[in-house]
């Protein structure tokens, strides 16, 4: 992109979530409402970054002046938390009775591939397991003082996507 010539930001965001995230921390809440045991691998203790999508686009309309042209960012949440306590905050904000059970890493990849012989396309893989528990710890750079915009914070980008819809009652479906 950048060789292109073109006066342009390439922005490279981490694990991303906000209003119709039908992957990631949106299937999470979906599967959750769902189910009455929601199984966690191991102690869940695997360190994430999520970044609310409102954050990004407000960083977008921040490179849209030209002042970051020619630049790639890496762009990371802020926050840095556990896969379980990210789980627990959106089974809070959605109001899952779901209960949370965790299961050793070697049962749930053996529960995982049992599965396929009732179901050919999973909802989730061993391979998606495997890449779950691998530790990501991503160096944060202070993007709210370079893009002059104020981070959401982690409970709040929560409530605003699942609470806090852009019209009442509005879902995608998939």
């Amino acid at each position: 992109m950048l060789a292109s010539g073109l006066p342009c930001t390439v922005l490279r965001p981490t694990l991303m979530f906000g209003w119709f995230d039908r992957k990631h921390l949106g299937w999470l809440a979906r599967f959750m409402r769902k189910v009455p045991i929601f199984p966690v691998p191991d102690r869940g203790d695997f360190l994430r970054q999520p970044l609310y999508a409102g954050d990004l686009c407000n960083m977008i309309i921040a490179c849209l002046d030209g002042r970051f042209a020619g630049r790639t960012v890496d762009i990371s949440g802020l926050e840095q938390m556990t896969y379980l306590d990210i789980v627990r905050q959106i089974k809070d904000v959605v109001g899952s009775r779901t209960v949370i059970v965790r299961i050793p890493f070697r049962l749930f990849w053996w529960l995982l591939r049992a599965y396929v012989v009732f179901d050919t396309d999973p909802p989730f893989t061993t391979r998606q397991l495997e890449a779950l528990v691998i530790p990501e710890s991503f160096p944060l750079i202070d993007w709210p003082a370079m893009f002059e915009c104020m981070p959401t914070s982690f409970p709040a980008a929560i409530e605003e996507t699942f609470r806090n819809r852009p019209t009442p009652g509005s879902s995608l479906e998939f």
